[in-house]
């Protein structure tokens, strides 16, 4: 019988969330039908079967984390011969909490293990399931159950609104909401179980996300290279101007360009002419790529992920603002596929619209440099004996020593600010 096992979906991957199964046990399923939904460090992605049948078997329920190469579900003929018959587990296990006169019902999506003993209304003889719950178990996804864990409520007090009255973040947000407005006197800090007059207050432990882990694996990676920084301030009028106009111009078409879209344009032109800059580290070998790919970082509530315009050099600026935007929606709602934040060769980090006139990024590694970008603001200048004022932006490029020395990377910032300040160069 065909075994189900947790695939490897992105370069970082180590284990996943098995999040929601779209399938049920006794489906029939084709090849490329999606079994399950899975929580990767990146996203959320799909599992798909890669044989006919009927799933025969589920072994994880929703909510756990597992392993690459661990099995999750058999698919079989239908003939209900089951291996491991004797000890059921996921949906065709029995829910614990179900008392010996009291048959345990399937459920259509396996979820997540029963609360802890003491969550149940004192002076009853059975345990009654809860609002969002199936056969006495909760179903709410992972990221529902995180938030309420760190607001102090209990998921099983939360009516679901999801499919099959499955809780889902709405729910719980709109928990933590009603949870504020009638408790106004708890003091900021405290959790539902300390109500007490103290002047202390109580660490919350915050469960770290899949994407938080390998976020703190890489960054403690990109620490053992040797960083080095180099700033430049780029006047921005002429780019401003020049960002104005195509948008006045192509308005009817609905492009927008963005500040963003014209460095990463900036940035993939000067790249081609500085090859070296272009490239990893691999260890014992320095890589340098023949195409500028692109990674813009888009912050997101778990963490940070970099989406990648491939081949930037190439596009046209509607077809980078397109592909950013589009990128950063995917990244947002969770979808990014593994070939669109992999394989960068450069990236960007701007955090501008936050007004930050300046800051440092931590290297993307393998990549060996990353272009931090500020807010863009007014300055007083003297000009052919005349005081006046321009707009400018200051950049800083984060550079690893292992691949680039000082003037390598100081003659593409010197570059890259003339391509900017003389913008033509970016659309001609």
């Amino acid at each position: 019988m065909p075994e189900v096992n947790m695939p490897r979906l992105s370069d970082t991957m180590q284990e996943g969330v098995l999040s929601r199964w779209v399938k049920k046990v006794g489906d029939a399923v084709s090849e490329g039908d999606v079994l399950a939904e899975i929580d990767t460090d990146k996203a959320t992605m799909d599992l798909e079967a890669f044989d006919d049948g009927v799933l025969e078997k589920i072994l994880v329920e929703e909510g756990t984390m597992v392993a690459i190469g661990e099995p999750v579900a058999f698919i079989g003929s239908g003939s209900g011969t089951e291996p491991g018959a004797d000890a059921p587990t996921g949906q065709d296990a029995p829910s614990p909490a179900a008392p010996e006169d009291s048959p345990a019902q399937a459920s259509e999506s396996a979820p997540a293990p029963r609360p802890a003993e003491g969550t149940s209304t004192p002076g009853t003889m059975e345990p009654r399931p809860p609002t969002g719950a199936t056969g006495g178990r909760l179903l709410a996804s992972p990221l529902a159950r995180r938030i309420a864990e760190q607001h102090g409520i209990d998921p099983s007090s939360i009516t679901g609104t999801g499919p099959g009255g499955r809780i889902v973040r709405a729910d719980v947000e709109a928990a933590v909401a009603a949870q504020a407005d009638t408790a106004p006197q708890q003091p900021a800090g405290k959790t539902a179980a300390s109500n007490t007059s103290t002047d202390e207050t109580e660490s919350v432990e915050v469960p770290l996300t899949m994407m938080r882990k390998v976020m703190a694996e890489r960054l403690t990676e990109s620490a053992g290279a040797p960083h080095f920084y180099l700033t430049n301030v780029v006047a921005v009028d002429r780019l401003f101007a020049l960002r104005a106009e195509i948008n006045e111009r192509f308005a009817d078409t609905g492009t927008r360009i963005s500040v963003t879209d014209l460095l990463v344009k900036a940035c993939a032109l000067t790249l081609e002419d500085h090859p070296q800059v272009n490239a990893s580290w691999a260890g014992d070998k320095i890589l340098q790529h023949p195409r500028a790919h692109i990674g813009v970082a888009v912050a997101l509530d778990d963490g940070l992920i970099v989406p990648v315009v491939r081949n930037a050099a190439t596009k046209g600026l509607d077809v980078i603002s397109t592909e950013t935007r589009a990128l950063a929606t995917k990244a947002r709602d969770g979808k990014l596929a593994p070939a669109e934040f992999s394989g960068g060769t450069f990236s960007i980090s701007n955090l501008g619209m936050f007004g930050i006139d300046n800051f440092t990024a931590v290297i993307n590694p393998p990549e060996a440099a990353i272009l931090a970008v500020g807010a863009t603001t007014e300055e007083p200048y003297v000009q052919d004996g005349k005081l006046s004022s321009r707009r400018i932006m200051k950049i800083t490029l984060t550079s690893d020593h292992r691949v680039l020395d000082g003037a390598v990377s100081a003659a593409f910032l010197r570059d890259l600010k003339r391509t900017l300040e003389e913008p033509l160069r970016i659309i001609i």
